[in-house]
């Protein structure tokens, strides 16, 4: 499935200001809009576009194809977007097996790569390059937030994620800042949607918590297993478990639960405000942490067009590194590997107007830097 869309062709009914840009500028966008994990890519693209309709400009064109989270489908995408369609920029990538598959291969031909999600270490570290700009986070960072805050109430943990590379960076991050005893530590498979031996697992371990990683439907099948399985234990996560994207599947069961990210819809700055309030307007629901990062990837790039011309590639780099423009999460700005600096909260499900939502109740980190930066040589 191809889109093809440019600024003024989405009909949203929210407009702000426009963003002057130095020269058109054609962005591919490989994202997940169908089979299991489909609502994070959705969620993912209405966010870029938004902010892209708001900037008014009809010289920026966006390709937007489906990569139903497949690897192979997606490394065919990438190609053709690099020699067919010949975009200046990608971006889009939800999952981390699938950027390991395409990023690499991507900046090597000397195109610009901007994650609005998979952050994996081994593109922050070694494996750094001056083509990639990681706007959302490096893949530990939101579990080692939790782990640092499950000090403050938990001593045995039992901790479970996919086997993927996000899977076990997630935790490989908890670890980092968790002081207390692990009471296991399980790797699922990807995709899986029956927990019920993981759950006996769980039951039987003498935990006094459990974390989990499992983004997507993966998370909705676990929490409503879980909850319906009479264990009592408190659970903890990243907010992709309990992303506004799986809260309404997830219902109720999902009530109370701490989960950390680097927003959250009632993040007190302005420029969040008129997100929250222009996303729902434009889309008729809340946004996602996933959205809130494509918004954000989508006005960096509007920043640095507007400074420099995509053609100079060193020049557009350098701009885009700047981070000129006004995040929803308040406090951005990059590292030495191109992955940001940032804080990061606490934040706890609750229900607003009937609405399941996530609120803000602590800050884990300030201006926390990943763990593989020292080790990329730009």
């Amino acid at each position: 499935m191809k889109t093809i869309l440019s600024a003024g062709l989405l009909g949203l009914s929210v407009a702000f200001a426009g963003t002057a840009v130095a020269e058109p500028v054609k962005i591919g966008m490989i994202t997940t809009l169908s089979g299991g994990g489909a609502g994070l890519g959705i969620d993912a693209r209405d966010g870029f576009m938004l902010a892209i309709e708001q900037a008014g400009n009809d010289e920026i064109e966006v390709v937007i194809e489906d990569d139903a989270r497949k690897p192979e489908l997606a490394v065919q995408i990438a190609d053709k977007m690099v020699q067919s369609d010949k975009v200046d920029l990608m971006t889009g990538i939800i999952w981390s097996n699938l950027a390991m598959a395409v990023v690499p291969s991507v900046t090597a031909q000397d195109i610009i790569y901007l994650s609005v999600n998979a952050g994996p270490s081994a593109l922050a570290g070694a494996g750094c390059s001056p083509n990639y700009f990681n706007v959302a986070y490096q893949n530990d960072n939101f579990h080692e937030a939790m782990g640092k805050a499950a000090n403050e109430e938990f001593k045995k943990t039992f901790i479970m994620a996919p086997n993927y590379p996000a899977g076990q960076d997630s935790l490989t991050g908890f670890k980092r800042f968790y002081e207390g005893d692990l009471a296991g530590e399980v790797y699922t498979k990807l995709g899986q949607t029956d927990y019920a031996a993981e759950i006996a697992q769980i039951r039987a371990s003498g935990a006094d918590s459990v974390f989990i990683f499992l983004p997507g439907g993966m998370g909705i099948a676990f929490t409503k297993q879980y909850a319906q399985s009479g264990v009592d234990l408190p659970l903890l996560g990243p907010a992709f478990s309990f992303s506004q994207d799986v809260l309404p599947a997830i219902g109720d069961a999902a009530l109370g639960v701490k989960n950390t990210a680097s927003w959250a819809p009632d993040l007190d700055n302005e420029a969040n405000k008129a997100f929250v309030a222009a996303f729902q307007e434009a889309y008729d629901r809340l946004p996602s942490v996933y959205a809130a990062q494509a918004y954000d990837t989508a006005n960096l790039i509007l920043s640095a067009a507007g400074k420099a011309s995509v053609e100079d590639k060193e020049a557009f780099r350098a701009a885009l590194k700047e981070a000129d423009f006004e995040s929803v999460r308040g406090n951005f700005r990059f590292n030495t590997n191109n992955h940001p600096i940032q804080d990061f909260y606490v934040r706890e499900v609750v229900k607003v107007d009937g609405t399941l939502t996530n609120s803000i109740v602590g800050t884990a980190f300030t201006d926390h830097e990943d763990a593989y930066a020292s080790e990329c040589n730009m």
